[in-house]
């Protein structure tokens, strides 16, 4: 999915906060814009090669957006991750349109195998005190499902969260809640760069989210995880990755 246009390489300097960056552009200096909240600790070291998208809107005090940064790894070419937390959703919701397609024409999400042009999908859709990122249906079939975005690894093991999340805790039990009352109900983890060998909750940062994750599994909730095709511009789901609890 072709997420940006006139992107431009830079040089991270520092991050003086959790939303602007400060770079090295061309021959001088820039204050852009970070489309990630989270830690990034491990992506965001000085010297590291960031990649800048322009913004958009009339209210911006910056001119770019960092969407993406190649992660430096001893004895391997860099790896290419997209940080932009705005991207999972809508690659996700591009994929889902498609029918959850992965390979050779298999279909990932089993309410699209019978008719994947008759599903109806909502973005944004509240059930409880949660709004979950999607609904959809198929006849009498309904289902919720949350995205999440995974930037951190470590030698092919992805993981999340980077950082302790209440919210995300918050809506794995909202989907246990609608498994409960009939609904089939999901948890895709978008990985955001591509050659994982698996995936796991990061028990080391946040041991309630994991603990909440691995009830979610038990209580029927399908733990997806998925890696993407990255480039500078673009995001693409392309297969899944072996989920490990």
């Amino acid at each position: 999915m072709q997420l940006y246009s006139a992107v431009v390489p830079a040089t991270f300097l520092e991050r003086p906060n959790r939303f602007v960056a400060r770079v090295r552009l061309g021959e001088g200096e820039e204050i852009v814009h970070v489309k990630n909240t989270g830690r990034c600790r491990e992506l965001l070291r000085p010297g590291a090669r960031v990649y800048l998208a322009e913004g958009s809107g009339e209210k911006r005090r910056t001119r770019y957006d960092l969407v993406a940064v190649e992660k430096e790894r001893p004895g391997q070419p860099p790896l290419l991750v997209n940080m932009d937390s705005q991207a999972p959703n809508q690659v996700a919701g591009e994929w889902l349109q498609q029918g959850g397609p992965l390979g050779e024409g298999q279909l990932l999400i089993p309410m699209a195998l019978s008719d994947p042009g008759g599903v109806i999908i909502r973005p944004e859709s509240r059930f409880g005190s949660s709004r979950f990122d999607f609904y959809f249906e198929a006849g009498q079939r309904r289902a919720y499902m949350e995205v999440k975005g995974c930037t951190l690894e470590n030698e092919g093991h992805a993981c999340f969260p980077d950082a302790p999340t209440e919210r995300g805790r918050k809506h794995i039990l909202e989907l246990i809640q609608a498994r409960q009352a009939g609904y089939e109900a999901y948890i895709l983890f978008v990985i955001q760069m591509e050659g994982m060998k698996r995936f796991s909750p990061n028990d080391a940062t946040d041991p309630a989210f994991g603990a909440a994750l691995r009830e979610a599994a038990a209580a029927g909730v399908e733990v997806l995880a998925l890696e993407c095709t990255v480039t500078p511009e673009s995001l693409t789901i392309s297969k899944p990755v072996r989920v490990e609890m």
